[in-house]
């Protein structure tokens, strides 16, 4: 028998008014440093929490980039070593609260972000953290892990590191009430991404697949509808589980080619994380399937009630065949011209596509060079 293990928050709250126990989280802080984003506080969402934190001295950091570099993620984290805080509150999406568990590590003079880039162990924590998501999405409220930009390389980079998993989590519904409908579908393609690529990889165990599954099933029965309709409260708070549930399968698995060659596409050309993984899940979910075809019947079974299919082929065809159709009736792009990126550009993308050989190695199909310029000739 194989070793697994599992780890996560110590702390999830979640349902109707879940945003209330922040009171009880932070009753023995002095000081909170809430990091965030002035598309988040311009559009009130911060309220929410600082009602919250009455009589608690609260420092915040707004300066966040969406889909930052390893030295922007510096410059806040400098800011916030200045602030002698005693604890962390990340509202936002994926890059506000990867920025906030790097904080969680790198309050230290003795290392920095770049430091972690080539030995994320070095990181230890010392301060906890509260992630709460204003996305139903990324799954980095879950994860051990922060992704940042190197602009050197023109690639994404995962510093991975279990000091980083959150302490606390509220997933409230209310946060995504009025998320445009963009990025609302973008991040919810991103967990379906999460789920079905960790459900598939070489890496999963029974505790990933139990997430996963779940992840996927409130995914494809959600998704439209809590993309689609703003009040839509419970949907989208099924959503909000599924993204953290398919946090929590990373954690314990690990994603794999789409990721792997969707981030390239992100630091070389700055597609939005979720459009450049709904782009790549398709075809890659195509090329896996001749190995993965058992598993994609196992999700068609687990997701489908009362499904007609029978066949494990037609199963799998059915399940890839949903993913596509949820990309194409959420609006999301699936072609690079759209962004300007051509054939002249396949070297680069394959070359640093590749590179990502820490998700390359979870994908049950071996990815060659080849075929990795297959696929992205795929979305050309």
């Amino acid at each position: 028998m194989i070793k697994y293990s599992l780890k996560i928050p110590q702390a999830i709250y979640s349902g109707e008014n879940s945003l209330e126990n922040i009171k009880t989280i932070v009753k023995n802080s002095k000081k909170i440093a809430l990091f965030t984003d002035k598309g988040i506080q311009g559009a009130g969402l911060l309220d929410n929490v600082i009602n919250q934190l009455e009589g608690v001295e609260v420092v915040i950091f707004n300066e966040l980039p969406a889909e930052p570099t390893c030295d922007e993620a510096q410059k806040v984290i400098d800011e916030f070593k200045t602030s002698n805080a005693d604890f962390i509150i990340a509202v936002g999406g994926g890059s506000v609260m990867d920025i906030a568990k790097l904080a969680s590590i790198a309050i230290t003079d003795d290392y920095g972000v770049r430091d972690l880039l080539d030995n994320p162990q070095i990181g230890v924590k010392s301060i906890k953290t509260l992630m709460i998501p204003t996305t139903a999405g990324t799954g980095s409220e879950a994860t051990p892990n922060s992704i940042v930009a190197v602009p050197e390389k023109e690639l994404k980079v995962g510093i991975v590191n279990e000091a980083m998993i959150p302490d606390y989590v509220i997933l409230d519904a209310i946060m995504i009430k009025n998320l445009p409908f963009k990025i609302a579908a973008a991040t919810g393609v991103d967990a379906l991404a999460h789920a079905i690529e960790c459900f598939t990889s070489k890496k999963a165990t029974p505790f990933s697949d139990m997430f996963a599954l779940e992840s996927l099933e409130l995914i494809i029965n959600n998704i439209e509808k809590a993309c689609l309709n703003p009040d839509a409260m419970e949907a989208k708070n099924n959503m909000m589980l599924a993204a953290f549930y398919a946090g929590v399968a990373i954690t314990a698995s690990g994603t794999t080619a789409v990721h792997a060659l969707s981030y390239p596409l992100g630091g070389k050309y700055h597609i939005p994380h979720g459009v450049s993984n709904a782009m790549m899940l398709v075809p890659v979910m195509k090329f896996n399937e001749p190995v993965c075809r058992p598993l994609l019947a196992k999700a068609y079974d687990r997701v489908v009630k009362n499904g007609r299919e029978t066949t494990e082929e037609a199963k799998s065809a059915w399940m890839i065949e949903k993913l596509g159709n949820i990309v194409e009736k959420l609006e999301i792009p699936t072609s690079l011209k759209e962004y300007g990126v051509d054939n002249k550009d396949l070297d680069v993308l394959v070359e640093s596509g590749m590179n990502v050989q820490r998700l390359l190695v979870n994908n049950m199909r071996e990815v060659t060079k080849e075929d990795a310029r297959a696929l992205y000739l795929e979305i050309m």
